[in-house]
């Protein structure tokens, strides 16, 4: 059991640490504009699909599918944060 708490404690760091980034950056140059809607979409994102992730290291048992399915999340992450970005698809989300 400790070990699966540690997994959690340490998704929520890596999470905190990757938000950590661009605020830092704000600090310093103005070519980074973030709101706080941006960070709470940003750890909303980043939060669900570490746990997605937990969940999926939980409970599948065999290893291809492991890698597959972690592999979809990530995919599916990246697609919705180019989509927040630069609105490649052009759908409602982007502001399209």
């Amino acid at each position: 059991m400790a070990i699966k708490n540690q997994r959690l404690t340490s998704i929520l760091l890596v999470v905190a640490t990757l938000l950590l980034i661009p605020f830092i950056a704000m600090q310093f140059t103005n070519e980074v504009n973030w709101t706080l809607s941006d960070f709470v979409v940003a750890g909303v994102l980043l939060l669900g699909t570490g746990l997605l992730i937990e969940l999926v290291l939980r409970t599948v048992t065999t290893v291809k599918y492991r890698i597959a399915l972690c592999a979809a999340i990530v995919v599916m992450l990246l697609l919705i944060w180019i989509e927040l970005a630069v609105g490649i698809f052009g759908s409602p989300i982007a502001g399209s």
